[in-house]
């Protein structure tokens, strides 16, 4: 394995993608906020909105949709669009707390669903702190390691379904239209590892949605989402204590990570096999993993992990062999990487796969941005480069109008930057900076629009356009208090946080009688 710094060369010449098999790799991902940064990528994109967009936000009805009140203050939701039951059509935002409790949300009449306890023991007295106790990872739901399906429309700017209408006629001897379709929906399902009931390539089969949890006892949860109860006992996962985070289940294999050796667990990333009930572990060389969201993963399921000890590692799934190594020449990082698809044509209409690399992202404490990618699969090397650009939190990714676009809280406020270049060494520009926002956290885009809170108590949310940085509304006087342990997710109209006083926002548009 060779040992690459930050100033080797970015030779994309030989790169090409890394393409998925459909089912080996878990389909091509999902809509859903599955877990912490929305994805497998970690990009924290939402491509599409049919309400949401640069032009609706800038008009009256963008509000409060509604809020509940809960006893402990709720970290970033997982979400579930359009659930099938014997109800009918649902949609679900799910978040849990430091203090064990997971809710369940129905988001289209705005009311707890479902409520249930997973405490171990006494609720933590500083949630705020990294050894304060209690459940410190986010729910997750099963998801592929693919990437998603581009969005239609103007570089995910086009807002509606993201799909022209076409004719339900099907072809000669093929059947039904709609019998192909459903087909093709459950090929490009992510696995449920044989939890589910069904086979995974019939499309009429029973699914099952289920909802994964860490308890501060360590112990690995998996529950129906229709009704919280779970079908078989807990796994034994982590360390009692650990400081866990980025919680994501891919092929039935859940990964997390742990810091700050909190309940004595030791640093690094961890991953459980669910059917087997095997864990495996792997330690950075030095210093502790950076970033909120622990790995981020590429199509072919490999982990990328970055640490304060200057390096950026890439892990083989399930495993967690080292693969390849980056090396940031001394600089500890301070941001988990983000994954993306990068397209040297610069242009979609004369794009190739030869044109495109998985490239990944991840910031160092000196204020540098390093753009890093695998030369190919026979050659296992991670060659990059570092440009200037001050990060302060978890990075963001899109794709709009052929721009691949990066952004980030910095120094008050979001910057964002555009990757650019073609068959060479891609670089990064700067794009543009928003509006003073106090110590903003993560920032999240949808369809266009870029959402960011304050840190400020209380907090204040803000729609910025993401072409620009624009501002185009924020919420006022909205919300109670700050946001300290939750962040931002959206899906179906709506976004979703969690303020310190325990009160869960929906924000999105009236709904339409």
């Amino acid at each position: 394995m060779r040992r690459l710094t930050a100033s080797a060369a970015l030779p994309f010449a030989c790169a090409f993608v890394w393409a998925a098999a459909a089912r080996a790799q878990g389909g091509r991902g999902s809509s859903d906020w599955m877990t912490a940064g929305g994805d497998a990528q970690r990009s924290s994109w939402v491509r599409t909105d049919p309400k949401i967009s640069v032009t609706s936000v800038q008009k009256p009805g963008f509000q409060v949709a509604w809020k509940i009140k809960l006893n402990s203050e709720p970290s970033v939701a997982a979400t579930l669009n359009r659930y099938i039951g014997y109800r009918g059509f649902r949609s679900f935002a799910l978040v849990g707390s430091r203090s064990g409790d997971i809710t369940a949300f129905d988001t289209d009449l705005g009311r707890v669903e479902w409520k249930k306890s997973l405490a171990a023991g006494a609720a933590p007295r500083d949630v705020s702190a990294p050894c304060g106790g209690g459940m410190t990872a986010n729910v997750a739901r099963p998801t592929g390691a693919a990437f998603p399906a581009a969005p239609g429309g103007r570089g995910g700017r086009g807002g509606g379904r993201g799909a022209a209408a076409k004719s339900a006629v099907g072809a000669p001897d093929e059947g039904a239209v709609t019998i192909a379709e459903a087909a093709a929906r459950a090929a490009e399902a992510p696995p449920d590892g044989g939890r589910g009931r069904g086979a995974a390539n019939d499309p009429f089969a029973s699914k099952v949605s289920f909802l994964d949890v860490i308890s501060s006892d360590g112990m690995f949860h998996s529950m129906y989402i229709s009704n919280g109860e779970e079908p078989a006992p807990p796994v034994a996962f982590l360390p009692a204590g650990a400081n866990a985070r980025g919680l994501i289940v891919l092929d039935n294999v859940a990964y997390a990570a742990t810091s700050g050796s909190c309940g004595g667990a030791p640093n690094g990333v961890w991953a459980l096999d669910i059917e087997s009930k095997e864990v495996v572990h792997w330690t950075p060389a030095t210093g502790d993993v950076a970033g909120s969201a622990g790995a981020a993963f590429g199509p072919d399921g490999v982990a990328y992990v970055a640490t304060t000890g200057g390096e950026l590692v890439a892990l083989e799934p399930k495993t967690l062999q080292v693969k390849a190594t980056y090396h940031s020449d001394n600089q500890a990082f301070v941001s988990s990487p983000v994954v993306f698809e990068y397209d040297s044509a610069d242009n979609s209409e004369h794009s190739s796969e030869h044109n495109k690399a998985t490239m990944v992202a991840a910031a160092t404490a000196d204020g540098r941005l390093h753009l890093v990618a695998m030369r190919s699969p026979d050659d296992a090397s991670l060659t990059g480069a570092a440009f200037p650009a001050v990060v302060s939190g978890a990075l963001t990714s899109w794709q709009d109008a052929g721009t691949r676009w990066l952004a980030a809280p910095s120094n008050n406020s979001i910057a964002a930057w555009k990757v650019a270049g073609q068959s060479g060494a891609p670089v990064l520009q700067p794009g543009w900076t928003s509006r003073e926002i106090a110590s903003p956290l993560a920032p999240i885009l949808v369809n266009g629009v870029v959402f960011a809170v304050s840190s400020s108590s209380p907090a204040v949310l803000y729609a910025l356009d993401g072409a620009t940085g624009k501002e185009l509304w924020n919420s006022g006087k909205a919300l109670s208090a700050a946001v300290r342990i939750g962040g931002l997710s959206a899906i179906g109209s709506q976004l979703y946080l969690g303020a310190s006083d325990g009160t869960f926002y929906a924000f999105g548009f009236p709904i339409e009688h």
